[in-house]
């Protein structure tokens, strides 16, 4: 087999036997990194260590995935002015946060003999979202349901290093005032 050390050095081809034996001189593991090469290609490596390394590595890259989860908003074809603003609010923020929104338009009884009631607020919501939102589901009626999927225009910001940075001006700000009063003091203190 096909041996590299701990360094990653070629160490050449040895006997399983040799191998296993450097390894534990070493109080280290061998473990087979190539089994279909010819020869096969062996390292000697702490394996516990290597294993919790790529554990982290895998842990880092699920944190930076961005997870997308879809949001309800329901609405009736009835609906007051103050509610269907309050709950396009809702949408708004959903959206700005990066999240897919999903419109539902619940009928009862006589309602759904006008379905049309039900497209005109739907087409009310994309007018006061605006760019913010794209169709992503165009409005269908299912049962007694109108739905329609609507998904972020683009990228959400980044709210926590924002709202870091504001904190951080803040804070500088504040420490800048508390600054350039202190020299006062003692001037005040000097002239006494």
């Amino acid at each position: 087999m096909r041996l590299i050390g701990p360094d990653g050095s070629q160490v050449g081809i040895r006997s399983t036997a040799d191998a296993l034996t450097l390894a534990r001189e070493l109080d280290l593991d061998l473990v087979e990194v190539a089994p279909l090469a010819n020869p096969p290609v062996c390292r000697i490596m702490d394996y516990g260590k290597f294993r919790y390394e790529e554990a982290q590595k895998a842990k880092e890259s699920r944190k930076k995935t961005s997870h997308v989860t879809i949001k309800e908003v329901k609405f009736r074809p009835k609906i007051g002015k103050g509610d269907f603003d309050t709950k396009v609010r809702h949408m708004h923020d959903f959206l700005s946060d990066g999240h897919k929104v999903k419109v539902t338009l619940q009928f009862r009884g006589r309602e759904m003999a006008h379905p049309e009631l039900g497209a005109r607020i739907l087409d009310a919501v994309l007018e006061q979202l605006g760019s913010l939102a794209k169709v992503e589901t165009q409005a269908r009626l299912e049962g007694r349901n109108m739905t329609m999927v609507l998904a972020p225009d683009r990228k959400p910001p980044a709210r926590k290093n924002q709202d870091r940075e504001e904190r951080t001006d803040k804070e500088n700000e504040s420490s800048g005032q508390a600054d350039e009063q202190a020299p006062m003091a003692e001037t005040a203190a000097d002239e006494q």
